[in-house]
Parts: C-alpha cells; sequence; structure tokens
C-alpha cells in the first residue's frame, strides 16, 4: 500500500507542475526511486557506500530526473538523456553548455557545494548552533547564489511562465 501512495503522491506532483508527458514521467520517476529505496531497505549496497559515493549517486539520479522536467517535449528530454549517456550526439549548443559550467565562478560554486555536501554535519544541526562566522558564511552564500541568478543574460525560471 505505501508503494501505491508514494507511486500517486509522485504522479500528481508530475500533474500539478503541468498535463504534460515530462512532468507525469518526472513523477513517475521521483516515484520509482522513493519505491526503489524503500524496497532495499536501509542495510542494503547503498548503505555501505562511502558517504561521497552515496551524495555522487544520488545527485547523478536527481540531476537525471530534471531532464524531462525542464525539456519542452518528451522527444526533446529523450535526446538530452541520450546525449548525456552517450548514445546519441549532442545538439549544436552543447559546446555553449561547457564555457558556462566550467568558468572559474562555476568550478568556485560547484566546489563549495561539493564541501557542503559532503560535511558530516547536517543542515538542521548546522543552524541549531549559528555564530557569527555561520552567519557570515550563509549569507554570504545566499548573495552570491542571488548574484549568479541574476548574472546570467537569460534566467527562464519555470513558475514565472504560468
Amino acid at each position: 500500500r505505501a508503494y501505491l501512495n508514494l507511486a500517486t503522491v509522485m504522479l500528481l506532483g508530475g500533474f500539478w507542475h503541468g498535463a504534460y508527458w515530462q512532468f507525469i514521467v518526472w513523477g513517475a520517476y521521483h516515484g520509482a526511486l522513493l519505491i526503489a529505496e524503500r524496497l532495499i531497505g536501509k542495510k542494503s549496497f547503498y548503505a555501505r557506500l562511502p558517504r561521497l559515493f552515496r551524495v555522487l549517486l544520488t545527485f547523478a539520479l536527481v540531476v537525471i530526473s530534471w531532464v524531462p522536467f525542464r525539456a519542452n517535449t518528451l522527444g526533446e528530454a529523450l535526446n538530452v538523456l541520450g546525449a548525456m549517456f552517450g548514445l546519441l550526439a549532442p545538439s549544436p549548443g552543447a559546446p555553449l553548455l561547457h564555457g558556462v559550467v566550467f568558468s572559474t565562478h562555476g568550478l568556485i560554486m560547484m566546489a563549495i557545494c561539493l564541501l557542503v555536501t559532503t560535511f558530516r554535519t547536517q543542515a538542521w544541526d548546522f543552524a541549531e548552533r549559528l555564530s557569527w562566522w555561520k552567519i557570515l558564511v550563509l549569507t554570504s552564500l545566499f548573495f552570491v547564489s542571488i548574484g549568479s541568478m541574476f548574472a546570467q543574460s537569460s534566467n527562464p525560471f519555470l513558475y514565472f511562465q504560468f
């Protein structure tokens, strides 16, 4: 019953974002991941992996899920996924991505994210004992993130399109 509930909720989450196939696929994929997590249990191979590998695997699975979510059509999502896994040639615009992602600013942001995700302390533990240096770090990261969003020439925030 729990598996059916997980699948239903995630499919409804996909419908909530829009009545397009790519959103339905996004919801079904997340539902399948949640069901798989429940099926393998807490004593799985995943739990025995080093923390960094668990973080990277989870990140990769989530990145894959955002492809159908952001694609304009299901066909476009399949093309992007095929290119990600080396099954199809990348689109002509793909070289632009290399220049944007692997800029100095982008690499610094990725390094900060990697450091933050590999800390043993969870976010709520970090926030419980706030000190001046933590407030300074969090505030700085917040403003860098906001600055990064507004520095882009195109910022098609999904919910502004509705």
